[in-house]
């Protein structure tokens, strides 16, 4: 797990024209999609570099979101390491719980902005859901919320927030149940209903142009760090570390720090029950390239190119894809990908909410376990960066049921 100093990546011009990351993304839909797709992209074009929308967007963020979210050092479960001070990103103290309402707040202001009169999302661990729900709300626009079954069950408090915020929540039956299932049927949707009906997608996957989209309205998690880091700290982290489903998080992180070749990047995925047992969530790790949801990334599929089923303890990591921009930076060695297992992540949820009175989603926990690993690494000297992109109360019940601490529920 070596502090790589690979040449830095440019941000500009990726995506090209197309949509594409190098070999990655695109625009691999159905041909009642493509209007749809490129209208969004007209309007992601002309209204993210517009005045008016930057300023109502800025006033969103800092009043309804509650922006800039805190850089907080984690000194106590610092000190029990024994190795580099760990710095959070508070993105858990965002209005709704998590990173999501980023993203969804942008969206849902071109959506009003492109006459759109209802808005549609899928969900895994909830949290998307809910922003969707809670900025549908705030406009006045019926939401629509498609989610796995398998998901609605491990994710039932958001579930039930989704529905006091107003949304319909649509439980998804086939398939594995799960992130994959939903965004099929919210798709379906979509090809339904394209005049009236804007699709807020959650994470940096999709087709063109939602990868750079997302990004784009996430990367005010990386900005802010960034420059909260030069005024406390007076440097840049050694290492930045964030949990890796689909990738929001972590690109939203990692890209305003593309550039600076002294700082590493660690985006972590969902390693389940062990990459050797086929139950887990890592396709930068061990899957290939595919399309699949109108991308090309990487994939996690069999030799016929069937997408395999998917395994984590998280919701919002258990997804058999990837963005394609963690791709083409997997592939230019800019990031270095690596997995978690479910037990390592549990016993990450535990330190963080014994040693500094937060409980941190598991999705970030996988972020803050990889993280103890390199703090180790590292040394009295390093400093490191976590996104802690969401908070943990969704996921009682799935702590209690992994039996991690004596007492625990079945």
């Amino acid at each position: 797990m070596p502090l790589h100093d690979s040449a830095a990546v440019a941000a500009s011009g990726v995506p090209d024209a197309s949509g594409h990351f190098g070999p990655y993304g695109g625009r691999f839909v159905a041909e009642t999609l493509m209007a749809p797709l490129a209208e969004l992209e007209a309007a992601w074009r002309r209204y993210l570099p517009d005045s008016e929308f930057q300023r109502e967007l800025r006033d969103e963020l800092r009043d309804f979101v509650g922006r800039p979210t805190p850089l907080y050092l984690a000194a106590r479960w610092s000190r029990s390491l024994g190795g580099a001070r760990i710095y959070l990103k508070r993105e858990d103290l965002s209005h709704t719980g998590a990173h999501k309402i980023n993203n969804t707040v942008g969206q849902a202001l071109l959506a009003v902005r492109m006459g759109k009169r209802r808005i549609i999302a899928e969900t895994g661990a909830g949290q998307h859901g809910v922003a969707c729900a809670a900025t549908a709300a705030r406009h006045g626009l019926p939401c629509v919320v498609y989610m796995g079954e398998e998901d609605t069950r491990r994710q039932a408090p958001n579930v039930s927030r989704m529905r006091l915020l107003g949304a319909e929540i649509v439980t998804v039956n086939s398939g594995s149940r799960t992130l994959k299932d939903a965004l099929n049927e919210a798709l379906r949707d979509w090809v339904a209903n394209v005049d009236e009906t804007f699709y807020i997608i959650g994470s940096v996957a999709g087709p063109h142009p939602y990868p750079a989209l997302v990004r784009d309205l996430q990367t005010v998690i990386g900005r802010e760090a960034r420059e909260q880091c030069l005024e406390r700290l007076g440097r840049l982290p050694h290492a930045l570390v964030a949990c890796v489903g689909g990738g929001s998080n972590a690109i939203g992180l990692f890209h305003p720090f593309l550039e600076d070749r002294d700082v590493a990047l660690y985006g972590v995925e969902a390693g389940g029950l062990g990459l050797d047992s086929g139950r887990h969530a890592a396709p930068l790790n061990s899957g290939a390239p595919g399309v699949l949801h109108g991308a090309r990334s990487y994939l996690m599929s069999d030799a016929d190119g069937q997408v395999l089923p998917t395994h984590s303890i998280s919701a919002g990591l258990d997804y058999p894809g990837v963005g394609p921009e963690h791709a083409w930076l997997k592939d230019r060695c800019r990031v270095h990908y690596d997995v978690v297992e479910d037990a390592e992540a549990v016993e990450a949820f535990h330190a963080l909410s014994r040693n500094e009175g937060i409980l941190p989603a598991l999705e970030s926990s996988h972020a803050l376990a990889y993280a103890a690993r390199l703090a180790r690494e590292l040394g009295p000297e390093g400093i490191i960066l976590v996104n802690l992109s969401g908070r943990g109360d969704k996921d009682l019940q799935n702590v209690l049921e992994a039996q991690a601490v004596p007492g625990a529920a079945a």
